[in-house]
């Protein structure tokens, strides 16, 4: 870092911030530590530039470690900056964004390394909720410092030689080529949002940055609208989930998050007439437990930060597999508790929603606003064939209980009794979601007092 213009933290930085908006915060810091001959060691600004800056002219807090300077390992002083950083981050109500290529904790600095990233810890943690998080690692991210990115709300690796591990890779029986560390495989693992190119990611971001708020207090995004609200969106009740994102989103642009887990759910963020929301939507008929705490973490992120959730829902039930068996009670718990914690506008709309799995997806009971269907939805305990192959003891009477749970199990025996508002076109379905969005700009709801839930 001695030569600062070419030090890879300082690069980096240059090319995620506008042009000429960086500035560096605590240069001139150096480590105290004179054991194991460090004082003979050049360190110059502790192996970590820190400072502030705009993206789109939104200001953000940034760090970037470089591995050029003893292995952009932390010890005190460099943990002491990033704490300071999100001190002031916190202070002004700004994102953020860590930049990660680090060898671990400083060992020549032993217990004063160790308590400094504590520190980081503890400021990430209540920084948490209150202004977004983002980190990307373009190194190693070994040992503790993967604390750093499962505290993060976004996560984002360089696909090529970016590393994240817990333990040493070579140390961790039956992995081979390092690929439990890679990017794809912490993606599949649901910590990594997204992963490419150093000029993918920063794209990505500087994408994300500019439709979220600056922090919890913002009272969300609201933005110029640049599409049509009444726009058609076609057979959308035909649409594959991220066709459909695309169509509901202004201008076809949707920010996919943990794209590499569960295959079964897309969640991601978007604008509609203007407003960042939270999309939700199923890709399957049957829900995972990965899939719905996919789910859960986003609606949970949209409620800290006053964004709306939009889900569309299309599910029959739970996966039958042994693994679902397993994680799926706590897995469901958290999707029902997250929905019905929000108290941002949430916005449903029914393609199929049988069952338990069915309700825990932002369903009227959990607090939906506005819940809309299409004609022929399915909507109920069973489909009308299972329910009838349970309760049939003969085949006549099986056909008969098919159809009368056919005509049962509907969103228009639902609607009537309250569980939809409304059974809507599907091309008109932006148009319904948009005008709701509007009518709950202003929406206020009451808790009673109490620290936190336990779920």
């Amino acid at each position: 870092m001695d030569n600062r213009e070419t030090s890879s933290a300082v690069t980096r930085i240059k090319s995620l911030l506008d042009e000429f908006s960086f500035v560096e915060i605590g240069r001139l810091a150096e480590a105290r530590s004179t054991d194991f001959n460090l004082a003979e060691k050049k360190a110059p600004s502790d192996g970590v530039v820190t400072g502030y800056g705009t993206i789109d002219g939104s200001l953000v807090y940034i760090y970037a470690q470089d591995s050029a300077v003893l292995g952009g390992s932390i010890g005190e002083m460099h943990a002491r900056k990033i704490a300071n950083l999100y001190s002031m981050a916190m202070k002004n109500q700004a994102p953020v964004i860590s930049l990660i290529d680090c060898s671990g904790v400083r060992l020549e600095e032993a217990d004063d390394a160790l308590f400094g990233l504590g520190r980081i810890f503890k400021k990430q943690t209540l920084a948490s909720g209150q202004i977004p998080e983002i980190t990307v690692v373009f190194g190693n991210c070994g040992g503790g410092l993967t604390v750093l990115a499962g505290l993060s709300d976004f996560v984002a690796m360089e696909a090529k030689d970016a590393r994240m591990y817990v333990n040493a890779p070579d140390a961790v029986q039956g992995n081979k080529d390092d690929k439990i560390a890679k990017a794809e495989t912490q993606a599949a693992n649901g910590l990594v949002d997204f992963y490419g190119t150093e000029d993918e990611i920063f794209a990505q971001i500087r994408k994300l940055v500019s439709i979220l708020p600056g922090s919890n207090d913002e009272g969300g995004v609201q933005d110029e609208n640049t599409d049509d609200l009444n726009r058609s969106v076609g057979a959308f009740d035909t649409l594959d989930a991220e066709e459909a994102a695309k169509q509901l989103s202004d201008n076809g642009v949707f920010i996919e998050t943990k794209k590499g887990y569960s295959k079964d759910v897309l969640t991601g963020l978007a604008q509609i007439g203007g407003e960042t929301v939270g999309l939700v939507l199923n890709k399957s008929a049957n829900l995972t437990w990965k899939g719905a705490e996919k789910a859960a973490k986003l609606v949970t992120f949209c409620n800290a930060f006053d964004l709306p959730v939009v889900s569309v829902v299309d599910v029959k039930k739970y996966n039958n597999t042994e693994c679902t068996e397993k994680f799926m009670p706590e897995a469901a718990a958290r999707l029902a508790y997250a929905y019905a914690n929000a108290d941002v506008p949430m916005i449903t709309i029914v393609k199929n929603a049988y069952g338990t799995a069915g309700v825990a997806f932002g369903s009227k009971a959990l607090g939906a606003d506005a819940v809309y269907a299409y004609e022929g939805s399915g909507f109920g305990i069973l489909d009308a064939k299972k329910a009838a192959e349970i309760l049939a003891d003969s085949d006549e009477e099986k056909a008969a209980l098919e159809k009368d749970f056919g005509e049962k199990a509907t969103a228009l025996a639902a609607a009537k009794r309250g569980y939809v508002d409304d059974i809507i076109a599907p091309e008109e379905t932006r148009q319904r979601v948009a005008a709701a969005l509007q009518m709950l700009n202003w929406k206020s709801v009451y808790r009673p007092d109490k620290k936190h839930g336990t779920v």
